[in-house]
């Protein structure tokens, strides 16, 4: 048991050395992981913020392109409403009426033609032919809304069929001098403009463009789809209002499809607004590109790191173990596995040292074999060994402490440190190793041990040498009384008590 808490002791800083050098490879594993992660999570909302701002500018450019035709045709608008009070027009010929009305109107491919209805609805006036077809357009909404609002101003249709092409009608309110409904003033911007403009942009397929109106209606959506088209995204089931305020973004799934994007919208300046999206996979396909490959290098890393640890720990506790041997091998005697003499020495220097210091008790026994000469001249030397061995067996039984020592002192002789024992108590243990080697002898050939016991607190300036003079003596009267008993010598006189 003392052998073995030694050699515990003796290895156990090289295994400390070992976990702690397992342990710092982790942490520092642990540490260089998130310093990556913190990396590529500022990486990423790195591209979000770019993907963000590219998506504010595109839905503000495609905004400001919208609002500034439709500025332009609204004061077609103005001026044909404005000058169908004139006086004149009514006296005129059509062809004069025309160029009046007409002459500096904003034309386009895009634009459909001005048309003037009367106050019950009925075309009375169309910018592309002197002889419109009869047409009456009372139950449309924007005819509706300029009768019964007479501040309506520019009002915006929802998407509709209007002369045969997909458009969206721009209609204004033609009203005299005291404020009442003459009728409205009406133009068309086609769907063709829409996608001509989508397509001088450079989106990806996946990519949407969403124009809408104040009250959030779908104008127009890239890619086009005529049943999203005029519906009211107030009337999406799970769709707020507040996910897209104004110049805000968005990440995650839209109100009419199920794709994850990232929407950003145009600012609030003009009568309709614009949402780009692009889809979070392409918004972080090459930030997720690059954190494959940070990571794969990080790991790789970090398992060579550990791996190199654990191969460094192995040859840590490889050494360790060369080491506790050979310290073994260096303090221990070969016969009976008890301390050796140099290492008892050791011992009972640092013992001393701390009793002094503590002012405690130190004892020491000292143990011979009896009639060993004779018994080794008689059997030989094998036999003699074979006692020696089972002497140190009953002696390592009986030490149980973790800080007792027990040695060969040389040759046939033993000694067995005690700190804090007292005479007592040291001379119950001695007592305890001679009743054990007698019983064993019994079974064998007869051997016997004398014990010499010394205790007492060490003073300052004594050296350890007095307690074993101490034991020799008392080992000495134990022998000259007969043998096979144990003596306690009375210190300081030394004066001798069987």
């Amino acid at each position: 048991m003392l052998s073995g808490w030694r050699d515990d002791t003796a290895r156990r800083p090289w295994r400390i050395s070992a976990k702690w050098l397992i342990i710092s490879s982790v942490v520092t594993v642990i540490g260089f992981s998130a310093i990556c992660v913190n990396v590529m999570l500022d990486m990423r909302r790195g591209e979000e913020a770019l993907a963000r701002q590219t998506l504010e500018n595109l839905a503000t450019s495609i905004e400001a392109d919208i609002s500034r035709n439709i500025e332009i045709y609204d004061l077609s608008l103005k001026a044909v409403a404005s000058n169908m009070l004139l006086p004149e027009l009514a006296t005129v010929s059509k062809t004069v009426r025309h160029l009046i009305l007409f002459d500096h109107a904003t034309t386009a491919r895009h634009f459909g033609a001005i048309q003037v209805f009367d106050a019950d609805g009925k075309l009375t006036i169309d910018a592309s032919t002197l002889d419109p077809r009869p047409d009456n357009r009372s139950d449309e909404d924007y005819f509706k809304v300029h009768r019964d609002n007479p501040g309506a101003g520019l009002f915006i249709s929802r998407p509709m069929l209007f002369r045969g092409a997909y458009s969206i009608v721009l209609s204004r309110r033609i009203s005299d001098t005291d404020g009442g409904f003459l009728g409205v003033v009406a133009g068309s911007i086609r769907f063709s403009y829409f996608h001509e403009l989508f397509e001088r942009l450079n989106l990806d397929p996946e990519d949407t463009i969403t124009v809408l109106k104040r009250d959030r209606t779908i104008m127009m959506r890239r890619p086009f789809d005529l049943d999203v088209i005029g519906k009211n995204l107030a009337e999406r089931q799970g769709w707020k209002s507040e996910n897209l305020r104004v110049g805000a973004s968005y990440a995650g799934q839209g109100p009419v499809d199920p794709t994850p994007r990232l929407y950003a919208r145009s600012g609030d300046t003009g009568p309709l607004f614009v949402v780009a999206g692009k889809p979070l996979s392409l918004v972080f396909d090459l930030w997720r590109k690059e954190a494959i490959r940070i990571g794969a290098v990080v790991l790789l890393l970090a398992l060579f790191l550990l791996g190199s640890a654990i191969v460094l720990a192995r040859e840590i506790g490889r050494r360790a173990e060369a080491e506790s041997k050979l310290e073994e091998m260096a303090t221990t005697d070969a016969l009976t596995g008890l301390k050796n003499r140099r290492k008892f020495d050791s011992v009972i220097d640092t013992e001393w040292r701390r009793a002094m210091r503590h002012k405690t008790p130190v004892a020491l026994l000292m143990i011979d074999a009896d009639h060993f000469k004779a018994y080794n001249d008689t059997f030989g030397h094998q036999a003699g060994d074979q006692v020696l061995v089972g002497i140190a067996i009953c002696i390592s039984d009986s030490v149980s402490r973790a800080g007792d020592c027990a040695a060969r002192y040389g040759g046939e002789e033993f000694a067995v440190l005690l700190p804090n024992t007292s005479a007592t108590d040291a001379f119950k243990v001695a007592e305890a190793i001679r009743g054990k080697v007698q019983g064993w002898s019994d079974d064998q050939a007869s051997s016997t041990v004398s014990c010499g016991i010394a205790s007492f607190v060490p003073a300052v300036g004594m050296d350890w040498a007095v307690l074993v003079a101490a034991a020799d003596k008392a080992l000495y009267a134990a022998k000259a009384g007969g043998r096979n008993q144990s003596v306690v010598a009375s210190l300081p006189k030394l004066s001798l008590v069987a």
